[in-house]
């Protein structure tokens, strides 16, 4: 649970002067809770009235509350929104229109579950009526609702308002999904993007004081049809990494018979008090973390924990850590005993692996496993591997080699996943692709059940393969 922390406030404004000035005060008034702070990120969206003067002025008798930005010409809401979302520095971030329609006194109420760590966003619905809600347009609020319906067969979620302003979500979050829409349409992307990463999403009711056209409201007819667009547009593609190499990982979490594959293959090397490095978003966790005594799933990235602890929040058997395979500390945080490490596709991504290797040993009990899976090979190494940020392809000399000098005992090493060599060498050396075809990951997802029996027999190295490494007990006196 965050103690404390620093809250954004986005509010994009375009030709809101009678409103703006009124509405800043609100923001600054609403309440919080306890230990969070608020920062104004307002960006004027090329305001042909006195919107910025207005915000300057309330800005001057609250310094450094307010931050503005100006937009030389206008570009829409969702342009301004992802100008405030790279402007912020905040935990929390929260939209909010320039309008009076949204009451700044529901802050505190939405942004408790975050802060609660219940959730990754949290969605204001106008339509769950708990409170005051203006009664307006009926097909206004048919739109609305025919949109949500839409936006939910694609995104796959049961929201009753996807169009709401009040979005509260984590800035890390938000931060990495890339925002293309410049005009409403922002809001159905962001929706769809959220439910495409697995994001965690929560709904309030909230009190509602719509406005009517004659009093400035902007959306229209036109914006639904755009709306509908973006909804088709995002809803059958898959874009919700600014990062490549996240965007390589994404990609490869898209295929859950591989994931499987690879979870029955080291399974039965498994002991029941086990520490995996490089959880992720755990997607190989789900599948190991069953009937455990302890699981500690760890990482190294901030967002990987934070959705890691929402996804895995009502497992008791399940502790969430942050770990970094060259920091001695962070295992020192570690619950002993632990009698197995699963390090799967970690250790080259570490500058020191020796290093690595000698702190899985050393948190491992005697007599206990550790699991460590890296790609194969300096032959097929390329732009794959540099997205990714691999520091190094292994042979299997070295890897057994490293271990042993690390004081683990290789019992054995597997070979796995022979069959889309090829196509690593091919994407990574000869077409130097930063990013895998999802058509090809689907293809070879929905043969995983071919590939498992033969691969085997296949002729050629493997992708990956897998030291199964003992920590010899030293106290141990043979017969």
């Amino acid at each position: 649970m965050h103690t404390s922390g620093l809250l954004s406030v986005l509010i994009p404004v375009y030709n809101e002067e009678e409103f703006v000035g009124v509405l800043l005060e609100r923001v600054l008034r609403a309440p919080l809770p306890e230990g969070l702070e608020s920062e104004l990120i307002v960006v004027d969206d090329g305001s042909s009235d006195g919107s910025v003067q207005a915000i300057e002025a309330i800005a001057a008798q609250h310094p450094g509350r307010i931050r503005l930005i100006l937009h030389q010409r206008n570009q829409g809401k969702g342009a301004a929104i992802r100008t405030a979302i790279e402007q912020a520095r905040g935990d929390f971030g929260i939209i909010q229109d320039a309008d009076l329609e949204y009451d700044p006194q529901e802050y505190l109420r939405l942004l408790q579950p975050l802060v609660e760590e219940r959730c990754d966003v949290v969605y204001g619905s106008r339509f769950v009526v708990a409170g005051e809600r203006r009664v307006l347009y009926f097909w206004h609020a048919l739109a609305n609702q025919l949109l949500t319906t839409l936006c939910n067969m694609f995104a796959d979620l049961n929201l009753t308002d996807m169009e709401t302003c009040y979005k509260a979500f984590r800035m890390s979050l938000v931060k990495s999904i890339p925002i293309r829409s410049n005009r409403f349409g922002i809001e159905p992307e962001l929706t769809i993007k959220l439910a495409q990463r697995q994001a965690s999403i929560i709904e309030l009711p909230i009190n509602y004081y719509g406005r009517t056209y004659a009093e400035g409201k902007k959306i229209g007819l036109k914006d639904a049809f755009q709306a509908l667009a973006v909804i088709l547009r995002y809803g059958l593609t898959r874009d919700i990494y600014t990062d490549d190499g996240a965007a390589i990982l994404d990609a490869l979490a898209q295929t859950p018979r591989f994931n499987r594959w690879m979870a029955e293959t080291i399974r039965p090397h498994l002991g029941n008090r086990i520490l995996e490095l490089g959880a992720g978003i755990g997607n190989l966790t789900m599948h190991l973390s069953r009937r455990r005594q302890l699981y500690v799933a760890s990482d190294i990235d901030e967002e990987h924990l934070s959705r890691l602890g929402t996804r895995f929040r009502y497992r008791p058997n399940l502790q969430i850590r942050r770990c970094d395979l060259e920091s001695a500390a962070h295992f020192e945080c570690i619950p002993d005993p632990i009698d197995t490490v699963v390090c799967l596709n970690v250790l080259e991504h570490v500058k020191d692996d020796a290093l690595g290797l000698r702190n899985i040993a050393g948190i491992l009990q005697p007599g206990g496993r550790a699991i460590i899976l890296v790609p194969e090979g300096m032959s097929v190494y390329g732009t794959l591997d540099k997205v990714l940020g691999h520091w190094r392809r292994y042979s299997e000399q070295e890897l057994k080699t490293k271990c042993e000098t690390a004081g683990l005992r290789v019992e054995t090493i597997l070979r796995f996943n022979r069959i889309t060599r090829p196509a690593w060498f091919v994407n990574g050396r000869i077409f130097r692709r930063t990013r895998f075809s999802r058509f090809q990951l689907a293809v070879f997802d929905r043969l995983v059940w071919l590939w498992k029996r033969f691969d085997r027999f296949i002729p050629w190295k493997p992708v990956s393969i897998i030291a199964i490494a003992l920590k010899p007990d030293r106290t141990a006196h043979p017969l």
